[in-house]
């Protein structure tokens, strides 16, 4: 698409808060700079979305979310905002959304950076954002491998927590009717290798005090001073 092409816009407004909304000095601002480039390009200018009170965090937000699908649907050639942090705050999310405007073949004019996709220069930024994001999602990817590497090598069970053997349980909570300190069960746990609820491979105070403040399963429980029945010493 060249910028010849664009001649109907939707243009895009918002405003984080509550007081904003109600002042709409925010709105009417970013409006009048919407107007003012339409006017200028002769565009018409076929409405102004407004999402007075959301966040720019991600795109889950009634007003853009009809103005992409009337765009989607050919209703009008691209969209206009004034500022970038408007439409978005999240790199992957701008990247996303300039992915969908060239697939669907509308444009994107964001006046504060210049930016117009109908253009070479447009598309040039585009693509910029398109790698940035490709990165940052690849940079997550790593981080997430490292940190499950760095619990597998921990003896962290990865993926659905197993529960806990009900003989354990039982067995955690004869000794501390008995008198034994958290600390104590801890080490006798780990001195008979009992994997924890997770997998992990070492039992600490607090993992013992979980246990205990956990309801027993029907049937599992045993009264205060119970055998545990599992052989394990005093």
């Amino acid at each position: 698409m060249t910028t010849g092409e664009v001649q109907r816009v939707i243009g895009y407004v918002r405003v984080s808060t509550d007081e904003q909304a109600d002042s709409g000095a925010g709105l009417a601002a970013q409006r009048s700079a919407i107007e003012a480039e339409c006017e200028r390009r002769g565009w018409e200018l076929v409405e102004v979305a407004e999402d007075a009170g959301y966040s720019g965090k991600d795109l889950k937000r009634p007003a853009i979310r009809a103005a992409l699908d009337r765009l989607d649907q050919g209703e009008a050639d691209g969209l206009v905002v004034a500022k970038l942090d408007r439409l978005s705050r999240s790199v992957l999310d701008f990247a996303a959304f300039m992915e969908r405007a060239q697939r669907k073949g509308w444009a994107v004019v964001v006046l504060d950076l210049g930016v117009d996709t109908a253009t070479p220069q447009g598309e040039l930024v585009a693509n910029t954002f398109a790698a940035f994001a490709q990165f940052e999602r690849r940079l997550i990817g790593q981080r997430t491998r490292e940190a499950l590497a760095v619990k597998a090598a921990e003896g962290v069970r990865i993926g659905r927590p197993r529960q806990l053997d009900p003989k354990v349980a039982r067995r955690i909570r004869n000794l501390r009717s008995r008198g034994h300190s958290l600390a104590k069960i801890a080490e006798r746990l780990n001195g008979d290798d009992v994997p924890t609820a997770h997998g992990g491979a070492k039992w600490h105070p607090s993992t013992v005090r979980a246990v205990l403040e956990r309801r027993p399963e029907p049937g599992t429980g045993r009264k205060a001073g119970a055998s545990s029945g599992d052989g394990s010493r005093a």
